[in-house]
């Protein structure tokens, strides 16, 4: 595909956290990086006065409750997906099915018959040439792109262990009320697809590797929760533990909590090769920490790479050297790549056969955690 002088017209589709992440992503794009012109169209929701208001706020030419309406304009190209994960598998194919790019935010969708389906969409409208993505935006951050360059080039010799957490708090309070997040009918799942799956792509992405087999355990802390209706059941996960084997070796330990005391936002990724070692943690998203065991035994230790030169993933459009970048910036990056890859013809990265991939490892996660705990036998009656 040339580029032209027409924009590449986008719909997204809800404007609560993500959608608004993503609309300043929209907005900001063509002023980062060289990319296609984009012209924000449409914002979708389900209620006029509140996706009226997000709409003026966030830049959009106009608002809408019609998802379907939305991406059947003649003038919207690109459908960008951002409501909770029960809706992510009709919108997307209809989508697909009507010549409209499509991105997802992540997980791809609650099931694996879901995301099952969503892939074999995506193939066919990939033949017509249309593209799909899915937005896992921490493969854009780029201390983690440097991350995996270093895995891949060989850096850390053999890798054996990666170690990755991904811990909040924004559920510890009793108190807190119900949301859709806390039901299993829209979001599949709880701190296991909505921070776990970050973790289960990042294994696959830093090691080019696939698990292998898993085995986990869960935990709801709080099962109840108060609604507008008065208490409500919480039908998912507060947290997950697990451990993944995989298919070249390496043991992958993955965690998920939203009932870390204390971390906000902290998403830690540490990876243990035959050479040396990397650590990364987002709440520091512009420092990576690697260790280079070949370095004489009084000067090994882990030095802290600050990921702002220009010769750094994405930081050509940015700032001058040392200016840092945010969360935020990491869904400019997508929109860019996802751009980049319309513009060029080619299938973006992380596809929706990708998100398969990490469905099936979150739906092994959640049966292990159901059906495979094994229960410590009690201390015997002592014999008297």
């Amino acid at each position: 595909m040339s580029r032209t002088s027409s924009a590449l017209g986008v719909a997204v589709i809800g404007h609560s956290f993500m959608g608004k992440a993503h609309s300043q992503a929209w907005r900001n794009v063509n002023a980062t990086f060289d990319t296609p012109k984009v012209a924000m169209r449409v914002l979708v929701g389900r209620d006029a006065g509140t996706v009226e208001a997000s709409a003026r706020r966030y830049g959009w030419e106009a608002s809408s409750i019609d998802w379907r309406a939305s991406i059947l304009r003649e003038d919207v190209d690109i459908v960008d997906i951002c409501t909770p994960g029960a809706l992510h598998a009709e919108i997307a194919i209809f989508a697909l099915e009507h010549g409209k790019h499509v991105l997802v935010e992540k997980p791809l969708a609650n099931t694996v018959a879901q995301a099952q389906a969503m892939a074999e969409a995506a193939t066919a409208a990939a033949d017509a040439g249309v593209v799909s993505m899915l937005g896992f935006n921490y493969r854009r951050v780029p201390a983690l792109v440097l991350a995996r360059d270093l895995v891949a080039a060989g850096r850390l010799g053999e890798l054996r262990q990666l170690n990755i957490r991904y811990y909040q708090d924004w559920l510890v309070d009793a108190g807190s009320p119900m949301s859709w997040r806390l039901r299993r009918e829209e979001a599949g799942s709880g701190a296991l697809g909505d921070l776990g799956s970050h973790a289960v792509d990042q294994v696959h992405y830093l090691t080019g590797a696939k698990v292998s087999s898993v085995s986990a355990t869960s935990k709801t802390f709080v099962s109840r929760r108060p609604g507008a209706a008065g208490d409500e059941e919480v039908t998912v996960d507060d947290a997950i533990w697990s451990t993944l084997e995989l298919d070249n070796g390496a043991v992958a330990t993955v965690e998920a909590t939203r009932m870390a005391t204390g971390r906000k936002n902290s998403f830690r990724i540490e990876a243990y090769g035959s050479r040396g070692s990397l650590a990364f943690d987002l709440e520091s998203l512009n420092h990576l920490q690697l260790c280079d065991s070949g370095a004489p035994a009084g000067e090994q230790g882990s030095k802290t790479i600050l990921v702002t030169e220009p010769e750094h993933p994405y930081l050509d459009g940015w700032w001058p050297t040392g200016h840092v970048l945010g969360w935020a910036d990491t869904f400019t990056h997508e929109i860019r790549d996802l751009l980049l890859a319309i513009e060029g013809n080619t299938q973006a990265s992380p596809s929706f056969a990708e998100g398969l991939e990490v469905q099936r490892v979150l739906s092994a996660i959640e049966h292990s955690a159901a059906n495979n705990c094994a229960r410590v036998a009690p201390d015997p009656v002592p014999v008297t």
